[in-house]
């Protein structure tokens, strides 16, 4: 484990780090239904969004798009806050737009093609202005709601079911040639390729499910959310052993631990994109490290 400055304390289950030019990080805090930006040691709310916002990304026009699990059942033990199954209070999961001038939210997408969105977790814009999302699915006592991977236009005119039937799809990231997407399964610890077809569409694959698996965890662990590096590589939250896997296109994988079981996300920014801003969500920590590669640059970034 390298150094890391510890940026921000005290959040509520943090995830989705957007890294800003002027030295902000904007962030959710999913237990605290909250869209934040941690700036010079204070925590502020820019907007009460409700549900679970658990992913962020800036759009084409400067808006952030969040994408809202509908809240989770909340569980606290020695000091760590742990999510569960679905809220009590939960209705849908939706993909919403926030203004960062005026904190106003606006709901966008809340099913496809009937069906309801069931736990929307991560999104990455494409160079067309469209992004790419994934819904976790949801859990209840006794079920699971599966999930998938999905595209949508920040206009809400467009939203498409890509694929569907995974055990959890958590984070999600586009190759730096931006043909193909990857996206992490959580509870298996896979990471996935999909070859992107056309708009919203992704290449068949075997077993009734889209893409190929890049790598597969042997330890028990649990992937969230990912980021790239600029030579192509998958940085992915990992869960259990708490961490940063980082992952080659052709599947050899590689460990940095970090002081928390509940390691969710990575984000790059930076002059250099060698700064990573990593959530450490049980613990409700924000911290910086200097990472060994840069980070690819995200299409609407400031970086």
């Amino acid at each position: 484990m390298g150094n890391f400055e510890i940026l921000a304390e005290g959040l509520q289950f943090p995830e989705g780090p957007i890294a800003m030019p002027d030295g902000s990080v904007i962030l959710v805090e999913i237990k605290r239904g909250a869209l934040t930006r941690v700036w010079n040691g204070k925590n502020e709310v820019i907007a009460e969004i409700g549900g679970g916002p658990n992913g962020a990304a800036l759009g084409p026009d400067g808006a952030v798009y969040v994408t809202n699990n509908g809240g989770f059942a909340w569980h606290e033990a020695g000091g760590f806050t742990i999510p569960g199954d679905a809220a009590p209070d939960y209705t849908t999961g939706r993909i919403e737009r926030v203004d960062l001038s005026t904190g106003k939210v606006e709901r966008l997408y809340e099913s496809v093609n009937g069906n309801p969105l069931s736990g929307p977790n991560d999104l990455v814009f494409d160079a067309a202005g469209g992004f790419w999302f994934t819904d976790l699915g949801k859990n209840y006592r006794r079920s699971t709601d599966r999930g998938g991977l999905y595209y949508a236009k920040p206009n809400g005119t467009l939203l498409k079911e890509a694929a569907y039937g995974y055990v959890g799809l958590n984070g999600v990231g586009l190759a730096p040639d931006g043909k193909s997407v990857y996206a992490a399964e959580t509870e298996t610890a896979r990471l996935w390729a999909f070859d992107i077809t056309g708009e919203g569409e992704v290449g068949a694959g075997a077993f009734g499910l889209s893409g190929r698996v890049v790598c597969t965890q042997q330890a028990h662990v649990y992937f969230d959310s990912l980021a790239l590096q600029a030579n192509g590589d998958v940085c992915v939250a990992t869960l259990g052993q708490g961490g940063i896997t980082t992952i080659t296109p052709a599947g050899v994988s590689t460990h940095t631990p970090f002081p928390d079981f509940l390691v969710t996300n990575i984000a790059f920014g930076g002059a250099d994109m060698r700064d990573a801003f990593i959530t450490l969500s049980s613990s409700g920590k924000l911290i910086k490290a200097r990472w060994p590669e840069p980070g690819l640059r995200l299409n609407f970034n400031p970086y």
